[in-house]
Parts: C-alpha cells; sequence; structure tokens
C-alpha cells in the first residue's frame, strides 16, 4: 500500500508524522513524506521519501511575523499559512496517488488528505496531536487563560464556541477552505471544528486517555493511541559544549519558547534574570539566536536545538510554552516542568499537567525574573512534585503509540480497497533525491 503522509508546522507538529511514518515504512508499506524541507534531513535519517513543500526561507519568517506577545495576530498568521500551503501540498499529493493502493495520513489543520477524499476518494486518516482540537461542552478545552469551564452554563459554552468560531475559525481557516474548495468543484463547509474535522475515514488522538479523557459529546469513533514521544533523539546525540557544559556544575534548568517561536526575547531575558537571583544554571533552547543576548553568563548556555529525549532527564526543571510536543516529552522522562503558555492548544496542555501535578503555571504577562526564580525553587524543592513526576513518567514507560495509531489507520483504511504489492526499495531511491 502507498501511504502519502502530510505534517507542517514546527518540530513538535512534525515529528510524530516522521515517527508513523518510520513506523508504516517498517511494516513493508511504501510511504512518501510531505512537509517543509526544513525537515528533509530527518526525513532522510528516517530513510524515507520527501517531498519538499514551501521553503525553509517561507518556514523561519512565518515564525518570525507570529509574535508571542499578540496571540490574536499570531493565530491570523498561521491561518494564512495554512490557507498558502494547502494547494501545494494537494497538488504534490494527487500526483502520487496509485488508484485503489493509496491511503493519506494529515494532522488536524493540513486539509489536503481530506480535500483528496472528495476529488480523488483516497481513504485517509485525521491524526489530532493534542485535545483541544475538540470542542465538548461536557468539559471544555482551555483555550484561553481564562475560558469556559465543566461548570459554566450551557448558554456560556455554546455563546463562547459561537465567538470563537464567528470570530477567528471562519475568517481565518474556514473561508480561506472554502476558497480553495470552489476551485476545485467541491461544497462550501461551515464550522469546520465542530465536526468536519473529526470526519476522515480514520480519526487518531496522540495523546492517552489519562491525559485527556474522552468525553461523551466527543466523535465517537476517534482512538487514542498515546503520546508518540519521537524526536530524532536516536540520530541526533547532545552537542559536545552542551554535555560538557551540564556535566560541569549541577543539573542545570531548561528554557524553551518552542521552535516555532522567534520572537520571544523578553522571555530568554526573564529566564537569565531568574537563573542568576535563583542560583541556578541554564539552558536556553532556540533555533533563532537573534532571540538570545549577545553576552551571557558563564552559568548560561545557548544551543539551537537538542533532542528533548536526551536532554531532558539531565535537567533540574524545565520551562516551556506548553506545546503537546515539549508536555509529553517531559512528562515522558519525569522532569517537574514550569510551564509559559502563550496560545493555540498550550494553555489546556499546561492545565492538564498542573492538573496531574506534575507542573506550575506562569503566565506571559506575570513571567518576570522574581516570579520564575520563586516558582522554580519551590518546583525544584517540592518532592510531592517529584514523586509525581516519576509516577507519571512510569505509565509513559511502555506501550507503542505509534505502533497502536498505524493498527488502527491500517485496520480502517486498508480494508477499503485491494493491496497490491509495492516496490518499495524503487519509492525510496526515487523520492530521497527530489
Amino acid at each position: 500500500m502507498r501511504v502519502l503522509v502530510s505534517a507542517a508546522g514546527s518540530h513538535g507538529d512534525v515529528l510524530p508524522f516522521i515517527a508513523l511514518g518510520r513506523e508504516f515504512a517498517a511494516r513493508g508499506h511504501e510511504v512518501i513524506l510531505y512537509a517543509n524541507p526544513a525537515f528533509r534531513s530527518y526525513a532522510i535519517d528516517a530513510a524515507l521519501p520527501f517531498v519538499p513543500i514551501s521553503t525553509v526561507e517561507a518556514y523561519r519568517t512565518l515564525f518570525k511575523e507570529t509574535d508571542d506577545s499578540n496571540p490574536n495576530k499570531a493565530f491570523k498568521r498561521v491561518g494564512k499559512e495554512i490557507a498558502d500551503i494547502c494547494p501545494a501540498y494537494y497538488r504534490a499529493m494527487k500526483a502520487d496517488i496509485l488508484p485503489g493502493r493509496t491511503i493519506t495520513v494529515g494532522n488536524s489543520l493540513l486539509f489536503a488528505p481530506r480535500l483528496l477524499r472528495e476529488t480523488d476518494g483516497v481513504p485517509c486518516a485525521t491524526v489530532h496531536l493534542a485535545p483541544s482540537v475538540f470542542q465538548s461542552n461536557l468539559s471544555p478545552a482551555r483555550l484561553a487563560p481564562h475560558w469556559i469551564n465543566a461548570r459554566t452554563p450551557r448558554l456560556m459554552k455554546r455563546l463562547a464556541w459561537w465567538m470563537l468560531d464567528t470570530m477567528f475559525y471562519d475568517p481565518n481557516i474556514t473561508e480561506p477552505l472554502n476558497r480553495f474548495r470552489a476551485t476545485l468543484g467541491l461544497h462550501r463547509v461551515e464550522r469546520i471544528f465542530r465536526s468536519w474535522i473529526h470526519e476522515a475515514d480514520c480519526v487518531v488522538g496522540m495523546f492517552p486517555d489519562w491525559f485527556a479523557e474522552p468525553q461523551d459529546d466527543w466523535p465517537k469513533h476517534v482512538v487514542l493511541a498515546g503520546f508518540p514521544l519521537y524526536d530524532h533523539g536516536e540520530q541526533v546525540p547532545l552537542p559536545r559544549s552542551l554535555d560538557e557544559f551540564i556535566e560541569a556544575g549541577p543539573p542545570p534548568v531548561g528554557f524553551s519558547a518552542g521552535t516555532a517561536t522567534a520572537t520571544a526575547h523578553r522571555f530568554f531575558k526573564a529566564s537569565i534574570e531568574a537563573c542568576q537571583e535563583a542560583g541556578l544554571r541554564g539552558i536556553l533552547l532556540s533555533p533563532f539566536p537573534e532571540q538570545i543576548p549577545a553576552s551571557l553568563p558563564g552559568n548560561i548556555l545557548h544551543v539551537n536545538y537538542a533532542p528533548y529525549s536526551a536532554l531532558l532527564p539531565k535537567l533540574a526543571a524545565f520551562v516551556h510554552h506548553g506545546g503537546i510536543g515539549s508536555t509529553s516529552q517531559a512528562l515522558r522522562v519525569g522532569v517537574p516542568q514550569l510551564i509559559r503558555p502563550v496560545a493555540y492548544d498550550q494553555f489546556d496542555n499546561a492545565q492538564r499537567a498542573v492538573h496531574l501535578g506534575v507542573a506550575k503555571e506562569v503566565l506571559s504577562k506575570k513571567y518576570s525574573g522574581r516570579v520564575v526564580a520563586t516558582a522554580l525553587n519551590e518546583l525544584t524543592a517540592d518532592e510531592t512534585i517529584r514523586r509525581r513526576c516519576q509516577q507519571v513518567a512510569m505509565r509513559l514507560a511502555n506501550g507503542d503509540s505509534v505502533a497502536t495509531a498505524c493498527d488502527t489507520i491500517l485496520d480502517r483504511l486498508g480494508e477499503m480497497m485491494p493491496v497490491p504489492s509495492v516496490d518499495t526499495d524503487r519509492v525510496t531511491a526515487g523520492y530521497l533525491g527530489r
């Protein structure tokens, strides 16, 4: 079977799909990965045929134009990017369809697989990486610092979802999608986050039920596979300078604003101040060095990137933005978390981590050297949190969520078609050179 896997976004958004692609390929299927060329080396390391979409320059520009101090503006910019890249994904994937023996896999906001289902009849799977994508009135995801919850009156919940759809999702996501649908001769779709994005032939949630318990008003056919927990760590060791820094003193604290953020100057400045005030060592993680002060004190090190599976076990605590990839990797190794959510799914992920007893939260507007120093001192000294971190890590020690996801997708989509044998060596040789 040929499996067309589309991915876009930050490392936390793309690496899970590389993990899925590797698993499909290991089972003897033809896999082609479609992503920004910033991830070409990751695809090559995973031996996945790769089709580049857009450019590295456009990828980096996007993150420079999504200011974390203005999440509403950032959401609009992300919506524009989704609209801009959708036709390229659609055309590239359409060109690789083998009628009767192809399936597609994509994330919540990459709509090309869904469109190909309608135009070409190709079975498709949607993979949701975080639970915030489900609009529930029973246990609403937290989508802002102060948002509706299970105790909010039902009328207020309905009003909140209506406002979210009307002010954000419809103009920034749904309307651009409908404009492209019109060029394909497809009918309009409405309020897509209520049901449409969950209407693929197969829907998988890449998180466990103890992190987000399925609600009675979630789609019934969703299968929760667990966190993907793939970060390229098998191929990329820690940089020597980072290893030497870690070994030179007590465990440091890691600070990350996410790989998709290039405007977090104030976050890193306050993080340095927190380390100075608390007497801690710090590692600043960012692929955008322009966010980092030119001169750093001796107890602070900046690195562009480090695989979390290798780095996080060596930290005293991990301060991050609450992306689902960062959150789950920290849960996996049992490191205490201080989460500074800014936008998207981050508030919901942060709340769930706090409820698990493994994290504290500091909102962006309160993130200062003094506040963070106090929070880190409390976090690293709290034995209850540390024990709870280890308990949660043990829950993630067994099981293979990527295999579970692939089983689900293949079971549900594979039965929809005949599957002739394919020459995977030929496909791999052809696409790695693209």
